[in-house]
């Protein structure tokens, strides 16, 4: 008789520490000296800033530091998580993602808008009745104003890491009922996350996301596999708005930060009758 061999055994926690050590190393590799008030030197050869110049910076150990870096099993408090997050720059994605890694509870209200310059909101704002929001290239969702918020009022009540166009138009069952062409789009989105992951593939929050999404929805599975790319680019969409009714309607990029892929998405009618619908936006 044959011996079956035993399967092998997983350390979650150790797993969760590695992520945890290569998602600060590649956080910490790309804060250019030069960010953080520091003289770039001819002689400097680690990318981004040293790991002693985080610890300075976040004020804790050189030693405990790295040894948060090499996956030591250490716990590291709300207070130093903070500290981190805020010396490397973390967006409130990435700020999440930290605390999830670090198995800690993160009791601060995060907020979305904050990678954003403070004049990104008024021209969202100003640009009503016609829908407009603001994302990254992982198409976070940053910034919106009431008229695209109209179409998708439950938004705000997500938490944070649920506030991602990608996630929700595979999870949400509002999404699915607002975008008609939902297919087309889906293929188009999945082919620009992966478009613009190719600049990321280091960094564990875009690998993570993929992971996630792949768990919550097999049609996001399937499209990924084909390794489809796509750039973005301004077409006509047709959305079915809860109270307006169909619209169609153009959009246009406006960049923001190219290496982030941060911009603003701004919708404006495609024909006269979308034009009509929504100035009663604005009149609501």
């Amino acid at each position: 008789m044959t011996a079956v061999a035993p399967l092998p055994t997983y350390d979650a926690d150790a797993i969760r520490r590695g992520e945890l050590a290569a998602f600060l190393r590649s956080r910490r590799e790309r804060v250019a000296p030069e960010q953080v008030g520091l003289i770039r030197s001819r002689r400097r050869r680690t990318p981004g800033l040293r790991r002693e110049e985080v610890a300075q910076l976040a004020g804790v150990g050189v030693t405990w530091y790295t040894w948060l870096e090499q996956g030591r099993d250490i716990h590291a408090s709300p207070q130093v998580l903070d500290a981190i997050a805020r010396t490397l720059f973390f967006d409130a994605h990435e700020r999440a993602h930290l605390f999830i890694l670090a198995g800690a509870a993160d009791t601060s209200v995060a907020d979305e808008c904050q990678a954003l310059a403070p004049t990104v909101q008024p021209i969202l704002d100003r640009l009503e009745p016609y829908p407009a929001l603001a994302i990254n290239g992982r198409y976070d969702l940053l910034a919106f104003n009431r008229a695209w918020l109209s179409a998708f009022p439950h938004v705000t009540e997500l938490p944070v890491e649920d506030r991602n166009c990608l996630w929700l138009l595979f999870t949400d069952e509002c999404w699915r009922k607002v975008i008609l062409d939902w297919e087309d789009t889906a293929a188009r989105m999945v082919a620009g996350y992966r478009a613009a992951m190719a600049e990321h593939l280091t960094e564990p929050a875009w690998k993570h996301f993929v992971a996630r999404l792949q768990r919550a929805s097999r049609e996001f599975t399937a499209l990924w596999a084909r390794h489809d790319v796509q750039s973005p680019e301004g077409r006509v969409k047709r959305v079915q708005h809860p109270t307006a009714g169909l619209l169609r309607l153009d959009f246009t990029y406006l960049w923001l930060d190219r290496r982030l892929g941060t911009r603003i998405i701004a919708y404006t009618p495609a024909d006269e009758r979308t034009r009509a619908r929504l100035d009663t936006l604005q009149i609501r």
